[in-house]
């Protein structure tokens, strides 16, 4: 994994290096410990707070270089607005906002984790140092020329009130980041290094946290009836995988929760082919299954007491002479028959035999699929919120209430049988495409004919798991959305305590 800085804890009391980072109020009030390390600069701090206008508005910055009074080359000022309305998320971004300033040639920074009033808790200075490392990840494995300064790792101290019990706290929340690096390395690996065969060996090293992963290759899909996916993959020099990955965490014979991911590891849209333009980001089209990944990483890692499943479909969609055509008619792992009216909607066609697969096969309380699945999702949401369809109240709420939480926000959208009967198709059971209005919503009709009655939620990620707009804690092309939201999900209602 890509990790560009170390973060530890430090004391309140130590002495500050490199960068000093420090909080204040709307009313640009420092804690002791930080007017103690501030001393006579304080001073500075509110002359050229008058100068720049800076009043500590909620992630707004006061840069102050080689400040004079301080044996730091840099002070930094975040404003984080009215404490009162601090929510968890804010910690998050405002270690973010810390790294920002963390560039290499700077190696080292200080953030003193204190309020106007109070330290910073503990679980919220955790958050602050998840930001630091979140924000702080780049993916430049490929690139050969690589300045002297930036060959170092970064290294930034958190100082705390209660050093062990910080260190304890990121001790799972460290794992949740690493689930987001992982996530974000393999959105952001060239296809043709990540290709399906390669994809399924990389998760098959989650076996070294006690992750069971079973890869089931051509021939046992055939086995399977595995129609729909094997249909997308059979245009591609790399054949297809399913891997299906169990973490028993939980009591044992417990029922799972199952997550699945759609991991078109490259979309060319095969025959109905799609323009050149960007056609390069269509490596990311596998976000669903890195963040899947990702999170089985998360939850193995920090040995989460849960039973959990993820299963993810690894096909390339690509023109070939064996490539499918408009028109034909394949059959899924359910029995139903499928016309295929647009090969470029294609991710569909893997996740009805996944989730077919898992319903069936695998019977768990509910089950979340992801996936990079329309752009009509960005038309509807934008890029700041995820879109999601559920058949269940309850799962839906609280996936809404965990993207609050982490700031990983989903808009719930609507199902219905006047949306279902548009996929009705004249030839076969169903057509993969209901044409372009609504696509979003057709698509997710698709998928719940092949859920069953299982609890289930569907997430099109199309707008936030690549090429989203950068944030306080990401600066990637690839955002590994979704990690964090589902192990708060897990967290928070699917964890024996």
């Amino acid at each position: 994994m890509s990790d560009a800085v170390k973060v530890g804890f430090v004391p309140l009391s130590v002495a500050p290096r490199g960068i000093l980072v420090v909080f204040c109020d709307e009313g640009l009030k420092f804690g002791a410990a930080t007017r103690k390390a501030l001393g006579s600069a304080a001073d500075l701090v509110g002359k050229a707070a008058a100068t720049s206008r800076f009043k500590g508005k909620s992630g707004s910055m006061l840069d102050i270089l080689a400040p004079q009074g301080l044996k730091v080359s840099r002070l930094l000022v975040i404003g984080v607005g009215k404490v009162s309305s601090l929510k968890s998320s804010d910690y998050l971004k405002f270690g973010g906002a810390a790294a920002s300033k963390l560039a290499p040639g700077s190696n080292a920074m200080t953030i003193i984790a204190e309020l106007p009033d109070e330290a910073i808790k503990t679980e919220q200075a955790v958050a602050v140092a998840s930001g630091v490392r979140l924000r702080a990840y780049r993916f430049d494995r490929y690139k050969t020329k690589k300045k002297d300064d930036e060959q170092g790792v970064l290294r930034a101290d958190v100082a705390v009130a209660d050093v062990a019990g910080a260190r304890k706290a990121f001790g799972p929340a460290g794992h949740v980041v690493d689930g987001v690096i992982m996530a974000r390395d393999l959105v952001n690996e060239p296809p043709n290094v990540l290709h399906p065969p390669e994809f399924a060996r990389r998760a098959t090293q989650l076996r070294k946290l006690g992750v069971h992963v079973e890869v089931l290759d051509v021939r046992a899909m055939t086995r399977l009836g595995m129609g729909a996916l094997l249909g997308v993959a059979q245009g591609s020099a790399h054949p297809g995988r399913t891997v299906i990955m169990r973490w028993n965490g939980g009591k044992r014979g417990e029922t799972p929760i199952a997550f699945v991911g759609k991991g078109v590891c490259f979309d060319t849209g095969g025959i109905s082919i799609k323009p050149a333009g960007s056609m390069e980001d269509m490596k990311g089209d596998m976000g669903g299954a890195a963040c899947v990944v990702g999170l089985m990483h998360a939850l193995a890692a920090r040995k989460a007491r849960v039973n959990a499943v993820g299963a993810i479909g690894l096909v390339e969609n690509m023109p070939d002479g064996n490539a499918q055509r408009p028109g034909d008619i394949v059959t899924s792992m359910s029995g139903q028959t499928i016309e295929i009216i647009n090969t470029d909607a294609e991710g569909r066609l893997v996740l009805a035999d996944l989730l077919w697969y898992v319903a069936k096969k695998i019977k768990p309380k509910c089950m979340i699929d992801l996936a990079t699945l329309t752009g009509a999702i960005m038309v509807a949401l934008g890029t700041e919120h995820a879109g999601i369809f559920s058949n269940n109240e309850e799962l839906a709420d609280r996936l809404t209430q965990a993207g609050l939480e982490t700031g990983e926000r989903v808009w719930r959208l609507p199902l219905g049988p006047e949306y279902d009967k548009l996929i009705d198709s004249q030839f076969a059971d169903m057509k993969n495409t209901g044409g372009r209005h609504g696509g979003s919503i057709t698509a997710a009709q698709f998928l719940q004919r092949f859920v069953d009655d299982t609890p289930w939620a569907h997430i099109d990620i199309a707008g936030t798991a690549m090429g989203a707009p950068k944030s306080d804690i990401n600066q990637s092309w690839g955002s590994g959305y979704g990690v964090r939201l589902l192990d708060r999900l897990v967290a928070d209602h699917y964890e024996k305590k």
